[in-house]
């Protein structure tokens, strides 16, 4: 039987089951296991010992794994694997098929069948790691698709979660599964619906309903495309997003609506989509009025252009017309220089066509530089009734003319004395009150009242009122009035010259300074124009100021100096000024009329006549320089521009740099006269 058992192909081994556990026996097949070649060697490598022949990392978990099972074992069987140390230092795996029992010669043993199981152990490792991978695999492959779920799903709640802010109701419609979920629900379109799952024959149903009880019958076949399943597929096979708009019947009319579908899963696996309705009313009605304002502000353009047009006519008419007298009239002087009578007609009609000329130059740009809002209002110190005095000079000599009866009413005024441009002021009463004269007959009355309304402790309303019995304007044409380049009849037929601009003018001044004009008319019987302002009153206890004593005046006709380039404005200025008595001094810029001044003798100038825009130095900074002069009498002599510049902001830049006043080319010789005086 030994013989038997040492020829085994197997590995066989007998150990005591004590606290040793001493190898009884090994044979020769458990010897070449561990490489050994007689039994001495192999109870030198394992110190005829099983713990010895355990590998040492896996002693413990070995006899602990024997001793559970052959507690467990009804046979006292045990099985287990673990590793071996062969000599040589080569580490195997072997089976270990044990049986606890007990003899009589050695007491309690273990006999053991052993194996070697690294090839196996090699190949379930493997497998091991095979199906590890295909777990990895799986795993991985579960975590992208959980991943794109929770993504989609994501996308879908973030899409709901914006969509909610502006979409009074709410979809999610799932093709794949065949359900929707309406998350948000307006109650005039669906009260029976709640925030849950449905299937989707419902919505279909649901979409059925509200087209035939709300939707407006015209577009009933368009909204029910729009949610139909083939044509979702179709409008977002290339796209995210649709929209369809269509209208709703309300009791109060026609409300308009918008339909969102957004596709939030793909096409070819589930098919889902959010849908979202809401009103745009507010944006529909927003837009027509912008399209109806943009249609009336194109209407506006062609308009003004026709109106241009109608100015350049009027234009090339009331240009030429005064041009033609000046040339002809200009022939005609030179052609009859003997006969003395004749030359003062022709000069007295150039002299009135250049006038008419001057004005209209002067109304196209007074309404340029209003249109383009670069007008600047003065605040200077004002008395009404000095200012209807002057209004009434003007107006006068033109209303006796033609036998008109120019009626004041000033008694309703209690404060004359107020803050305002003066220059404006008079420019609306003029221009009104100028038109009145022009379309009032012989015989006429032209009333001016002054009302003063309501006062408080700085300002006052005052109400100014022209009434005229001229011919009156027509019904058709009162709501253009106020429009620049418009005239009811023109030069020709009304006799009267212009192009429209007056009124315009006015009224562009009146709005500057915060008032109104109104005007009511009856053709053939006459006008009412009421010009209402709101002025600020001047404070009697502080305008005292130190002003020159009546007394302290210039020497009369003393010299002026004369400060100009243009060679013509020089020589009409000499002739003017020497023939009103007064001595001439020239200078052609403003370096020579600085060092004119420097080197002249005390008090030879009383006054300095200054254009502005000359070579070498302008004239503003002539002045500037000539108020730095160390002699405080030349540095204080009066300066007053004569400029072709002739807005309000250029007299205030005269102003501003030193300058005692400012007059516009060409100079009306009268106003200069009285300019001197007052300044000298």
């Amino acid at each position: 039987m030994r013989t038997i058992i040492d020829k085994m192909p197997g590995g066989f081994f007998i150990y005591r089951a004590d606290h040793d556990e001493k190898i009884i026996y090994a044979n020769e097949a458990m010897l070449r296991i561990f490489n050994c070649n007689t039994m001495e060697e192999f109870n030198a490598l394992t110190g005829n010992s099983f713990r010895g022949i355990v590998h040492p990392d896996d002693l413990d978990e070995v006899e602990e794994s024997i001793k559970q099972q052959i507690r467990d074992s009804k046979y006292d069987l045990d099985y287990v694997e673990y590793r071996i140390i062969q000599k040589g230092g080569g580490i195997r795996w072997i089976e270990d098929y044990g049986h606890f029992t007990h003899s009589d010669l050695y007491g309690d043993v273990f006999y053991v069948f052993a194996g070697d199981a690294t090839e196996k152990r090699k190949r379930q490792q493997e497998e091991k790691k095979q199906e590890q991978l295909k777990l990895l695999n799986q795993i991985d492959a579960y975590d992208k698709k959980l991943e794109l779920i929770n993504r989609e799903q994501l996308r879908r709640l973030e899409l709901i979660d914006g969509l909610s802010i502006d979409y009074e109701s709410i979809f999610h419609l799932d093709f794949g599964e065949g359900t929707f979920h309406p998350y948000q629900i307006s109650e005039r379109i669906a009260n029976n619906l709640k925030d849950e799952m449905y299937e989707i024959s419902v919505f279909t149903s649901f979409l059925a309903d509200y087209a035939k009880g709300w939707v407006f019958q015209e577009d009933r076949e368009l909204f029910l495309k729009a949610v139909d399943y083939d044509y979702i597929k179709e409008q977002l096979s290339g796209n995210k997003v649709y929209h369809v708009n269509y209208r709703i019947e309300k009791n109060e009319g026609i409300e308009h609506m918008q339909l969102c579908v957004v596709n939030v899963g793909n096409i070819r696996n589930g098919f889902q989509v959010v849908v979202g309705c809401r009103s745009i009313d507010d944006a529909v009605r927003h837009e027509t009025a912008q399209n109806k304002l943009l249609e009336e502000a194109m209407n506006q353009a062609k308009s003004l252009s026709r109106a241009k047009d109608v100015l350049l006519a009027n234009m090339s008419h009331d240009i030429r017309t005064p041009m033609n007298a000046i040339i002809g009239f200009t022939t005609l002087a030179k052609a009859h220089m003997s006969d003395t009578q004749k030359l003062q007609n022709y000069i007295n009609k150039i002299e009135e066509s250049g006038q008419d000329l001057l004005q209209l130059l002067d109304d196209m740009l007074e309404l340029s530089r209003l249109e383009a809002s670069r007008g600047n209002l003065l605040e200077e110190k004002c008395n009404l009734y000095e200012i209807i005095k002057d209004v009434q000079a003007n107006i006068l000599p033109r209303a006796q003319a033609k036998e008109i009866k120019f009626l004041l009413e000033t008694d309703g005024i209690v404060h004359p004395d107020i803050y305002s441009d003066k220059d404006h002021l008079m420019q609306i009463f003029l221009r009104v009150i100028g038109n009145a004269v022009n379309y009032t007959k012989k015989g006429g009355t032209i009333d001016f009242s002054v009302v003063e309304q309501k006062a408080s402790n700085q300002f006052a309303i005052f109400q100014f009122t022209i009434e005229d019995t001229g011919i009156g304007i027509s019904e058709s044409f009162m709501t253009h009035i106020f429009e620049p380049f418009e005239r009811e009849k023109n030069s020709t037929l009304s006799g009267v010259k212009g192009t429209g601009l007056g009124l315009p003018i006015v009224k562009n001044i009146v709005e500057m300074m915060g008032g109104t004009i109104e005007v009511s008319s009856i053709s053939g019987k006459g006008s009412r124009f009421i010009i209402t302002l709101n002025l600020k009153l001047q404070d009697k206890g502080k305008e005292q100021e130190s002003s020159p004593a009546k007394g302290e005046s210039h020497q009369e006709k003393g010299k002026i100096l004369v400060v100009e380039d243009n060679r013509i404005n020089l020589e009409i200025m000499n002739v003017l000024l020497a023939d009103a008595g007064y001595l001439i001094d020239t200078a052609e810029n403003g370096s020579i009329a600085v060092e004119m001044l420097k080197n002249s003798q005390p008090n030879e100038y009383f006054l300095v006549l200054m254009d502005i825009q000359m070579p070498v130095m302008d004239g503003h900074t002539a002045t500037r320089k000539i108020r730095k002069l160390k002699d405080s009498t030349l540095a204080n002599i009066p300066i007053v521009a004569l400029s072709a510049n002739a807005f309000e902001e250029d007299k205030k830049k005269s102003m501003e740099c030193g300058m005692n006043g400012h007059l516009a080319k060409p100079v009306n010789m009268q106003e200069l006269l009285e300019l001197i005086e007052r300044i000298a």
